[in-house]
């Protein structure tokens, strides 16, 4: 087994952004035998779901394989222990993934992984190795990054790659939160787009799965390998954990119950849930994300990331009601986003929460105008009057919040592919039975970009910030036209200050605020 290098953190932390690409690069791509004969990892390493005590990490082989585990603490992996293995079969393509427990807090984590063929045991790989640090038992700083919209409208991987993936990763931050529409599985990709201004963008790597839509299962697989593909991707991976939850174009664009796809010629298969199902087993095999026996499919979760903050991951898509054109006026089931069963989860475990800070994960936005055709795609149905359609059911969550006492609840999200700072405030409201809170909104990561889109003035929100395409720019526009945003959240551990920084890819601050914690009695 030949050795390996892996830098310590200080080292890491100390060098610069240039430079920690090429070490995190190195981490996800070790050299691979030549040899046909031994198996290898095709797609680098990931990890997420990392609490104080554990932790999933991921890998992928070529071929089927025994994948041996072995997890240490130091960098030279002197003390690494030895796991038992796990198969990678076709059945799940290949992917394996595993639950690291018993892990000390605050502690940096390396993992190695080495694959032997299971026609030929003797025939073993080179290892891949990776890294994560657990959350803290107790204060200290926390970074954390989030974006969304990977691969979006067409917009491959061109000769600089998906670069916001590589600006995020100088930052260091201890987990990066996806905040959805994580691949375009209905958005085929051509080798080259003819740009308004007379250039040419070219997919410099495309697969036959990003030539068309997803439909079969092996389809949506491939979306996933195709963003593992780039390298700035398999860098960050390798030494971040990535928190996933999904949106809509991991299936197919606003997909709800009343989604028809009869008259799209570009599906053979127009059974939506089909899809979905295809769409879900693919995100939960290609993905670090930690799975719930009781619910296999499940993507709404809380991680618990020490005693400075809880994240609480929502998905509004797997339960809501229909998209219609009409808002219901009453709670009902074809009114809800969130659906009553996680409505209940979310307000159980932020009463139960200990945390200063309680971080909702939202794949879309709460008072932004998400059109679906004539139906209404998002949480706002368009009026700034009193809750109507699914702002009911968030109208009754932010009043339960309220009355049960539940301070520092911050909203992040993605969705709309632009960059903006939302202070939802209840003096400027309609409904107005809430305390004050805010809502950040980032992306695209390396999609189009939109936008700005209408506010709804039914929860008051306040526009403190936005960055988007002016109309004389116009709508999806390339990643090379550079509104391609992500952000940061710092949480000092002394004050508990919460700093919200809102970044472009080419790594320049666009805005920033500083959140003071609300101290309970």
């Amino acid at each position: 087994m030949k050795p390996f290098a892996v830098r310590t953190r200080r080292q890491f932390l100390t060098s610069g952004s240039a430079a920690v690409l090429s070490v995190a690069a190195g981490l996800a791509m070790p050299a691979i035998s030549r040899a046909s004969s031994r198996p290898q990892f095709t797609h680098g390493v990931q990890s997420g779901d990392v609490d104080t005590s554990s932790g999933m990490i991921w890998t992928r082989t070529d071929r089927p394989a025994r994948v041996q585990f072995e997890v240490a603490t130091t960098e030279s992996l002197a003390d690494a222990r030895r796991l038992p293995p796990l198969d990678a079969l076709p059945e799940s393509d290949f992917a394996v993934k595993r639950l690291l427990t018993e892990l000390t807090p605050d502690q940096e984590v390396f993992y190695r992984m080495t694959a032997y063929d299971l026609s030929d045991v003797n025939a073993g790989s080179e290892p891949i190795i990776g890294r994560f640090r657990t959350a803290p038992a107790g204060r200290r700083n926390i970074r954390f990054a989030w974006s969304g919209d990977t691969a979006g409208q067409g917009w491959g991987i061109d000769e600089t790659g998906m670069k916001t993936y590589a600006t995020m990763a100088g930052h260091q931050p201890d987990f990066f939160l996806h905040s959805g529409d994580t691949i375009y599985a209905d958005g085929p990709m051509e080798d080259e787009v003819r740009l308004k201004d007379g250039s040419v963008w070219k997919n410099a790597v495309l697969i036959d799965e990003k030539r068309k839509v997803a439909e079969t299962l092996d389809e949506f697989r491939g979306q996933w390998k195709y963003n593992m593909m780039d390298e700035h991707v398999r860098a960050l991976n390798a030494v971040c954990p990535t928190l996933f939850q999904w949106d809509d174009h991991e299936v197919v664009n606003n997909w709800s119950a009343s989604k028809d796809l009869s008259q799209d010629d570009r599906y053979t298969e127009k059974s939506v849930p089909l899809l979905t199902a295809r769409a879900a087993r693919a995100f939960h095999e290609m993905t670090p994300i930690r799975f719930t026996p009781a619910e296999p499919g499940r993507v709404y979760r809380k991680i618990s990331y020490g005693p400075l903050l809880d994240v609480f991951f929502l998905d509004l898509r797997s339960y809501r009601g229909a998209n219609t054109d009409t808002p219901q006026r009453e709670m009902s089931e074809e009114a809800r986003i969130i659906g009553e069963e996680q409505v209940k989860w979310l307000k159980r475990e932020l009463a139960n929460s200990r945390a200063t800070w309680k971080v909702i994960a939202s794949d879309m936005p709460i008072g932004l105008v998400v059109p679906d055709g004539d139906r209404i795609e998002g949480i706002a149905d368009r009026g700034a009057g009193q809750p109507g359609g699914r702002e009911i059911e968030i109208a009754d969550l932010l009043r339960y919040i309220k009355n049960a006492g539940i301070d520092n609840t911050v909203w992040f999200t993605a969705d709309v592919h632009y960059t903006a700072a939302h202070y939802y405030n209840p003096d400027k409201a309609a409904f107005q039975d809430f305390k004050p809170f805010w809502e950040f909104v980032s992306g695209p990561l390396h999609a189009g970009t939109f936008g700005p889109n209408d506010l709804d003035g039914t929860f008051g929100p306040e526009l403190k910030y936005v960055k988007a395409p002016s109309e004389e720019q116009g709508a999806n526009l390339p990643p090379s036209a550079g509104f391609q945003f992500f952000g940061l959240a710092d949480i000092e551990a002394n004050s508990e200050q919460m700093t919200v920084r809102l970044m472009d890819r080419d790594n320049n601050e666009l805005y920033k605020v500083t959140l003071d914690p609300v101290r309970s009695a």
